[in-house]
């Protein structure tokens, strides 16, 4: 069913954007209409909806997974190209469009096994009972050269492109 399958009142009315819950209501009561061919009609706009939610859903869905995967696809390539720089020892490379620089940034902390965590490094009062690891005190800790067990720093190296 579509809507092309309404009746001119109803498709009137489902061509509207402006329909909060009382206009509906208050334009749907206006209808002078037989009561099962208005309720023949309003299942009839229903069935197109849900065929709109799924067509959208799916998109939705299709626009996700692609975002993921460019983001992914230029991780890995920012990752590629900072290697490959970095192998050869330079500190700038310069392209007939671009001017590329490996640059490190700051150390991301990684937290391997919360279970591992000291107490001194736990927030318990932030979520009531469970606790919330204090990154910023475990990258500290650890940029100091203490050993904080399920927890290590890890590089962040990436290229500039201008």
């Amino acid at each position: 069913m579509n809507l092309f399958e309404l009746n001119e009142q109803y498709q009137q009315l489902a061509d509207r954007d402006d329909l909060d819950p009382t206009v509906l209501v208050d334009t749907l009561d206006s209808i002078n209409d037989a009561w099962n061919d208005k309720l023949n009609n309003i299942a009839k706009w229903c069935e197109s909806l849900d065929s709109d939610i799924d067509f959208l859903t799916k998109k939705k869905r299709s626009i996700s997974d692609e975002l993921t995967y460019r983001k992914n696809l230029r991780s890995n390539l920012m990752t590629y190209m900072t290697e490959a720089i970095d192998e050869r020892g330079l500190k700038e490379v310069h392209t007939d469009d671009f001017i590329l620089k490996p640059r490190s940034y700051r150390q991301s902390t990684v937290i391997d096994h919360e279970d591992k965590i000291p107490v001194e490094y736990r927030d318990y009062e932030k979520y009531k009972g469970k606790f919330d690891v204090k990154k910023n005190d475990v990258y500290k800790a650890l940029k100091d050269g203490k050993h904080v067990p399920g927890a290590h720093l890890k590089d962040n190296r990436n290229t500039v492109i201008k």
